[in-house]
């Protein structure tokens, strides 16, 4: 398996200092006017068209690391999707939106695996031919479902070794075909099927509530979950997390801009993004309270603390919210006490990765004793 690459630029801040200034500085930014369409994006959410193919998922404690942190924490469990991911939300709503004469067009996407799966679930529901795009590194057991999902409607093609590489085959191809393209993360309707997540978590959560954790790749999860939360509860605070090897949206935030990294790491491959959206990137610019990055023995402890909680195994992108939040829980004074929300966002992971992950989950349990 190829190792985790970092790039060679100097690293983001991990998390910004909770004092009285930087509270000040942030109030600031989300009241900037042309900020965030805050209305329009909870209209849509509470709109949105995606529980003809997604579930509602359950919102459970985790006992054993609630215990072991000190902190009430509780997993979103979004594994528990028919495609075993949250990206089925997003695409389906996004297809659901479409006119008529763009769906029969067909439509196109490209996705590091987990995106794929929704669009061809949502294909074969809608009777629409779809065109997927997944990076030629794209573990089999996710290539496999979209095929499975998406039956005579899907047609897959591997490009490249990212999602980034497999994006720029589909516009390609796209415009060929003059195919309907379904992006994976930067598009209202897809963030809006994501923020759904949130408005789940509100509801099912209704007492105190100090974070909800959320990974990040193109952005998308984020900013709907950010989106719902800060326009029905705004003092839960919504943190991001990436892998510090793809960590797109942690240094664009820290660059003020967009950036565009050289190379990203492939362990977690969900989130694999070189570059994020335009879209998810304005609104987790102006909504997240900050960014944890964490590096790959950190996903695999989360991915055993999740399996000794829940007897599930979640793929490397679905650990990182639960990285990020013990990450966080360590930086909390002694004896306070928090109620926590990670989303597990995916359980789409290749068998023959699991004996890595026990390794070296083994291997930072050594290190701590």
């Amino acid at each position: 398996m190829p190792q985790p690459t970092v790039p060679a630029v100097p690293a983001p801040p991990r998390y910004p200092a909770a004092d009285a200034a930087s509270s000040a500085s942030s109030s600031l930014l989300r009241a900037d006017a042309e900020a965030i369409d805050a209305d329009d994006y909870l209209r849509r959410i509470l709109t949105a068209r995606v529980y003809d193919v997604a579930r509602e998922t359950p919102l459970d404690l985790a006992p054993a690391l609630s215990a072991r942190l000190g902190h009430q924490v509780w997993l979103k469990r979004e594994d528990h999707q028919p495609v075993f991911s949250f990206k089925v939300r997003g695409a389906y709503n996004k297809m659901a939106n479409l006119p008529a004469d763009a769906l029969a067009r067909g439509v196109i996407t490209a996705s590091a695996g987990n995106h794929a799966q929704g669009v061809a679930l949502s294909a074969a529901r809608l009777g629409v031919r779809a065109v997927i795009v997944v990076p030629q590194t794209a573990p089999e057991v996710k290539v496999d479902a979209v095929r499975a999902h998406g039956g005579d409607m899907v047609e897959v093609v591997q490009a490249g070794e990212s999602y980034s590489d497999a994006y720029d085959h589909a516009m390609a191809m796209q415009r060929e075909q003059a195919l309907t393209f379904i992006p994976a993360f930067d598009d209202p309707d897809v963030i809006a099927g994501q923020g759904t997540v949130g408005m789940e978590i509100l509801r099912q959560h209704r007492g105190a509530l100090d974070a909800v954790f959320v990974p990040i790749g193109g952005g998308s999860l984020a900013a709907g979950v950010a989106a719902y939360i800060k326009a029905v509860r705004p003092e839960v605070q919504v943190i991001g997390v990436q892998t510090e090897d793809s960590c797109a949206m942690a240094r664009s935030l820290a660059a003020g801009e967009r950036v565009t990294l050289d190379s990203v790491g492939l362990f977690s491959d969900g989130t694999a993004v070189k570059r994020v959206g335009e879209e998810t990137f304005r609104l987790c610019r102006h909504l997240l309270d900050g960014v944890l990055t964490v590096d790959t023995d950190a996903l695999c402890a989360a991915i055993k603390d999740i399996f000794q909680d829940t007897r599930s195994l979640v793929e490397p992108a679905g650990a990182l919210a639960v990285a990020g939040l013990k990450q966080y829980a360590g930086r909390q004074p002694q004896g306070t006490r928090q109620a926590l929300v990670a989303i597990t966002s995916g359980a789409n992971m290749n068998f023959d990765r699991l004996r890595i992950v026990a390794e070296r989950a083994e291997a930072v349990e050594a290190a701590a004793r």
